[in-house]
Order: structure tokens, then sequence, then C-alpha cells
């Protein structure tokens, strides 16, 4: 069941979304099947990530994701796919990265709940 969002929240991602680039689940298991590169990047909480993922995912929680960036991806320029459990916190995430110059930067529409959803496959740490 989708969480429902207060809408000061709403308001703070609905204006990340038109700073951003977003595609669907259903565009990034196509990539993922053709062999495209790109670094899947799962913004959830640690425990969230512990549960189950998209394979090839690495974990930056939203909270650490800004601090931790340039450690783990110091080419400003390396496409990014971001991704939570519905679009939100990736989109907001995403909108930060861009901020930061990262510029090929994409928040997944759908999170890992449409993912699942969709039949896709998830895996555990």
């Amino acid at each position: 069941m989708a969480k429902i969002h207060g809408t000061g929240f709403t308001r703070l991602v609905d204006a990340a979304r038109r700073q951003i680039r977003e595609c669907t689940v259903h565009e990034v298991k196509q990539r993922l099947d053709r062999g495209e590169r790109f670094l899947l990047v799962d913004v959830r909480e640690e425990s969230e990530f512990a549960a189950d993922h998209l394979p090839t995912a690495i974990h930056l929680g939203r909270g650490i994701l800004e601090r931790d960036i340039e450690e783990k991806v110091p080419d400003p320029t390396q496409e990014l796919v971001l991704y939570c459990g519905g679009g939100f916190r990736s989109a907001l995430a995403a909108e930060s990265l861009k901020k930061m110059g990262f510029t090929n930067v994409i928040s997944m529409d759908g999170g890992i709940r449409g993912w699942r959803d969709a039949g896709f496959p998830v895996t555990k740490t």
C-alpha cells in the first residue's frame, strides 16, 4: 500500500520533478536487459536495502548521499539511476545531485514498489 504524503512534501517533490529527468521501471528493466551501463543507486534506508533491492544496485541512503556521493562516484558525468520506495525520495535526491554538479542523474518513478509490482527480480544482501 502506497503511503499518503503530506501536501508540503508533495509540493516539494513536484517542484523537484520539474527540475530533473525521470524514467519508468520498465525503461530501467529494458536497459538492464540490453546490458546498458549505468549505476543504479538505492537511496532508501539501510534496512530497506537489506530487505531487498534491484540487482546490481549500490546503496547510498538519502541521509548520506550528498556527503558520500563524490567518493563513491567521482565522475559527475557518470549516468546514475536513483530509486527509492515509490519515486519521491529519489526525485529529491536527483535534484540535490544536480545542484551538486552531477549532470546525468535520473529518478526511477514508481520506485521499488513499481519494480516489484511489475514482477521484476529483486535480490537481498
